[in-house]
């Protein structure tokens, strides 16, 4: 199993690399042109779902309530493996990512990253502020946002969460957009960190019912970050069966 194991990695790698390279061309666009970014969420979803079908891995997309693709959010997921970023790419709205700056570091890749999406150095105050920053122009021009809130893929024992930061919530408080709890509930068993090697299973991603943030003030952002993690964490052990 583990030589099958290996080889399912390596193809699933050599998949996600030729996709990047084919997909890199149209990804230009909106490099170049900021006004067309809506194209990072329609090719992300092309990507997302062309990496899983040649990767033999199969997915499925549920949704508690209706998305508006109209309308701006904060997708708030959880975060235990290297495959919840491709999975957040089936999102059906067209969105970008805040994440680590150590995406930047990778090769081609990282540069893609940078000018699409908002990164940030978590152990920077002044790169915090700047991303917060970042995203409200974002959130401005019309752009929703994924923010995984753990802070990172950091738990030491998935699939139980870490305490959420408070960023996300307190941009959709500012920016009075609503909050979308998001479960990835298999990812951990199906490429597991440190372990990184692929199993077989089915990529689920769960969308829950928006949490609408008009009327609330700063003061209410550690009760709505509490809400989006009791809703993430009861559909974890529920999924999970714990």
């Amino acid at each position: 199993m583990t030589v099958i194991r290996r080889l399912h990695t390596a193809w699933g790698l050599a998949v996600f690399s030729v996709l990047f390279v084919l997909f890199l061309p149209p990804l230009l666009i909106p490099i170049l042109f900021p006004s067309q970014f809506r194209l990072i969420g329609v090719i992300n979803r092309w990507w997302a779902k062309l990496m899983f079908t040649f990767s033999f891995l199969s997915y499925e997309i549920n949704y508690r309530a209706p998305l508006d693709r109209h309308r701006n959010y904060v997708f708030c997921p959880n975060h235990f493996s290297y495959l919840d970023i491709p999975a957040m790419g089936l999102n059906p709205v067209n969105a970008i990512f805040v994440g680590k700056s150590d995406m930047e570091k990778v090769p081609l890749f990282g540069f893609m990253y940078r000018k699409l999406h908002i990164t940030v150095n978590r152990e920077n105050l002044r790169s915090r502020g700047n991303t917060m920053i970042a995203s409200m122009k974002a959130i401005d021009e019309g752009k929703s946002l994924m923010i995984f809130p753990e802070g990172g893929m950091l738990t030491p024992n998935a699939p139980a969460m870490l305490s959420f930061k408070d960023g996300a919530f307190r941009t959709a408080i500012e920016k009075k957009i609503p909050v979308v709890p998001v479960t990835i509930p298999f990812n951990w068993i199906i490429l597991p960190d440190p372990e990184n090697r692929l199993h077989r299973g089915t990529v689920k991603v769960i969308f829950h019912e928006p949490i609408e943030t008009t009327g609330l003030t700063l003061a209410d952002a550690d009760g709505l970050k509490e809400k989006v993690y009791a809703i993430i964490d009861q559909e974890l052990r529920k999924q999970n069966k714990l």
